[in-house]
């Protein structure tokens, strides 16, 4: 069985040990839901391959942790390894070492100042239609009522604050299928995406300051479709584009600049993808306790978590893990045995204080 009290390293590395790929969650969930059933004193709920739990102690104030479960897939990098202060495996960045934190909190902290909810959920690293805290959302909505929600996603030990929007389109050209010995009887529909490539190229992004955190926003190519043969002039061409737009922007007003940045041409543009961003919500009273105990750093969230769903609830959320997003999914992924005891010690100390 998983030791929650032990330490969060050696947690950790257990965590690793236990595949739970996106979809194959099962046997690490079932530990998780033993460990917390006969380790602590929270009331657990199970719900498919996510695991929920929470105190009712009656406190003014809640705060949730949560965590995803699954990985990215297995790279010859399970079970776990320990090379001096770091461990390596597969999830030990993102996020097991923050599930392992949390864990060892639920089981650790024995009169938290705040009432607390764990959730360990599933499908976090695939499809949004897939994922767990969403089912949860849907299903069991009274387990994500909160006064501050943290995510364990990886920060390196720093709080980053809300995240961006994200939104993915497909930009379509049509033209007239030829033979390619004889191009002037065709209309090349890659030809007519030149113009799409050249001012993605030449995007200049925008940076947006919102409660001292800056937002850079992005937009790229992700993806190109064409052709059916070398001797062949395509009829049609697509490029999809990905837009990471700051969280000032609805999802509405970023398909609207993406519109207006291609209305002049001979193309299609359909949206096909979008989750709204989250302003990072750090004048609430719960936020900026957390930031103060963290020794008072925070910066932008660069990407999109499920602090948004925390945010489009009014509940102010931020991302806070020791895993450091730059190794996350890399064979190599691995995390500091400091950091994850800092992180630690940073949530409890967080946890035991009323603001």
């Amino acid at each position: 069985m998983l030791d929650l009290r032990a330490d969060p390293a050696d947690l950790t590395a257990a965590l690793v040990d236990i595949p739970s790929v996106s979809r194959d969650e099962g046997p690490l969930a079932d530990q998780v839901e033993r460990a917390l059933r006969e380790q602590t004193d929270y009331t657990v709920v199970r719900n498919g391959n996510a695991v929920l739990a929470r105190t009712d102690l009656g406190r003014p104030t809640r705060v949730l942790l949560a965590g995803h479960l699954d990985t990215v897939p297995i790279a010859d990098n399970v079970p776990a390894r320990r090379v001096g202060d770091d461990i390596y495996g597969c999830g030990a960045s993102d996020m097991k070492s923050g599930d392992a934190v949390f864990l060892h909190l639920a089981a650790t902290v024995g009169e938290p100042a705040h009432d607390v909810t764990v959730i360990f959920y599933d499908c976090e690293e695939i499809e949004a239609s897939a994922n767990g805290l969403g089912r949860i959302q849907r299903e069991l909505p009274e387990w994500l009522r909160a006064d501050v929600a943290i995510l364990g996603e990886p920060t390196d030990g720093d709080i980053e604050a809300g995240c961006q929007g994200t939104l993915r389109a497909l930009i379509s050209a049509a033209g007239v299928r030829a033979h390619s010995a004889r191009p002037w009887l065709g209309d090349n529909a890659i030809h007519k995406l030149a113009p799409v490539l050249d001012r993605l190229a030449g995007y200049q992004s925008r940076s947006v300051d919102i409660d001292g955190c800056t937002y850079r926003e992005g937009l790229s190519a992700v993806g190109i479709s064409a052709g059916i043969a070398g001797n062949v002039i395509p009829d049609d061409a697509s490029v999809t584009v990905n837009f990471r737009f700051a969280p000032d922007r609805s999802p509405a007003a970023a398909l609207e600049h993406l519109r207006e940045m291609f209305a002049d041409l001979d193309v299609e543009l359909r949206q096909t993808d979008v989750a709204g961003g989250a302003l990072p919500g750090l004048d609430h009273p719960g936020a900026a306790a957390l930031v103060a105990a963290a020794g008072g750093g925070v910066r932008a969230k660069y990407g999109w978590t499920d602090v948004a769903r925390f945010a489009a609830l009014g509940i102010p959320a931020v991302n806070y893990g020791p895993g450091d997003p730059n190794v996350a999914h890399r064979r190599d992924e691995r995390v500091s045995v400091a950091r994850i005891s800092s992180v630690a010690a940073t949530v409890r100390r967080y946890l035991s204080t009323p603001w």
